[in-house]
């Protein structure tokens, strides 16, 4: 992954005014229209959306980087901050999740089958993650701040999330156990504590580890910003954003009835870009379930998902502005070129048939309480341990490029 400006955040300029206008005006006059022409949640998802944007971007939050840190180095920091993620998630999650309602609305956790395909898919998502340099959410938010090879990826993760769904009754025949839910099996309490003490464990082995291979952890780096002028400009302390993450899931999930994912919507885009071409999408079984044929057939900007995945890009470009980082720059090395086209295709097709990303599978599905998150995390793992050894293959520097600031 790599940063669009590097070194320490930059004096505000002339330079970055106008990101800042545009991405604040797309935002509130979207939300506004997405009020009046769809419904009031949309606005207020998009405006959700907006503020993942921000936070990702402020706190340099990521997974991708987080896990190879943790692979090559031993360095567990980002890893500990997922789990205090998780764990705030967990404890606003489950509660809601057993009543089955909020507010009078019927409230769902990403569930999902412990099948095959989530393994396999996983681990491709995980050397896709490694070999593009980001995550999904990465990919959107590192793009809304001016990195323009993000764009390559995010061309083939679509693609690869589009293609997978001409394979769909493939994977719908892997070897799978239904789903399972921590909330339902074990009820909301039992479920908090057994989910809190898997975190502990984990955080207190990256401890271990780094002290072992470093004598002491690694510690947040200085900053000049304090105060009001850190908040807007950032740099955020990277727990700031595993806690803005974990209230910001929550909130998608009592507005939406559904938590926060990501990829969700490509091969969506996908589709609709194919079917504008001539390609007969809607014949494909895929495209034949019921809810799906509803997303083919309805705007995009009716889909929770994609109006979300809008807000994270207009939300990191302003964040970008605000910090006096923003630079849209295209040039890239032809390695580089092909781990994007290689790590995107990689995420899409992953994505989907591992039933979601590092967002949809990894945190919405740990925090509803599907052992399906679990089993994706540990194949995942293993995918980025893969690529992480195949980045040399691309990259001549792997340590340092291309390296998004966060994820």
């Amino acid at each position: 992954m790599y940063t669009v400006v590097s070194g320490q955040p930059q004096k505000l300029s002339h330079h970055f005014t106008l990101p800042k206008i545009i991405s604040a005006l797309f935002i509130v006059l979207a939300a506004i229209w997405l009020s009046a022409a769809y419904s009031v949640e949309q606005g207020l998802l998009l405006l959700v959306g907006a503020a993942l944007g921000i936070t990702l971007y402020h706190a340099s939050f990521g997974f991708t980087s987080a896990w190879r840190n943790f692979i090559l180095d031993g360095r567990g920091r980002g890893l500990r901050v997922q789990m205090l993620m998780l764990a705030i998630a967990v404890l606003l999650f489950f509660p809601t999740l057993s009543l089955g309602e909020v507010f009078g609305h019927p409230v769902n956790g990403s569930l999902a089958p412990l099948s095959l395909s989530v393994i396999i898919g996983a681990f491709m998502f995980g050397i896709g993650m490694q070999l593009a340099g980001g995550c999904a959410s990465g990919v959107l938010f590192t793009l809304g701040g001016g990195n323009a090879r993000m764009l390559l990826v995010l061309a083939f993760f679509v693609l690869g999330g589009f293609i997978s769904t001409a394979h769909a009754s493939f994977w719908a025949n892997m070897p799978a156990l239904q789903p399972v839910s921590l909330v339902k099996t074990l009820g909301a309490p039992l479920g908090i504590v057994v989910s809190l003490v898997l975190f502990a464990i984990i955080a207190a082995l990256t401890v271990v580890i780094e002290k072992r291979r470093h004598g002491e952890l690694e510690h947040e780096k200085a900053t000049t910003h304090k105060g009001l002028e850190r908040f807007f400009r950032g740099p955020w302390p990277m727990v700031w954003g595993g806690v803005a993450l974990a209230l910001l899931n929550y909130l998608t999930l009592v507005i939406s009835g559904k938590p926060w994912s990501i990829a969700g919507a490509f091969p969506i885009w996908g589709a609709k870009i194919s079917s504008a071409l001539g390609v007969d999408v809607a014949s494909w079984q895929f495209w034949q379930n019921p809810g799906n044929a509803k997303n083919l057939a309805s705007s995009i900007f009716s889909n929770v998902t994609s109006v979300m995945d809008f807000g994270i890009i207009a939300g990191a470009m302003l964040a970008a502005g605000l910090a006096g980082r923003f630079a849209f720059k295209f040039r890239m090395p032809i390695g580089s070129a092909c781990a994007a086209v290689i790590g995107g295709l990689l995420l899409g097709y992953g994505a989907r048939v591992g039933f979601g990303c590092n967002i949809g599978a990894y945190f919405s599905g740990i925090a509803s309480g599907s052992l399906h998150g679990w089993l994706w995390v540990v194949a995942a793992f293993f995918g980025n341990t893969a690529g992480v050894y195949l980045r040399p293959v691309f990259y001549k520097n792997p340590q340092t490029a291309p390296q998004i600031k966060s994820c």
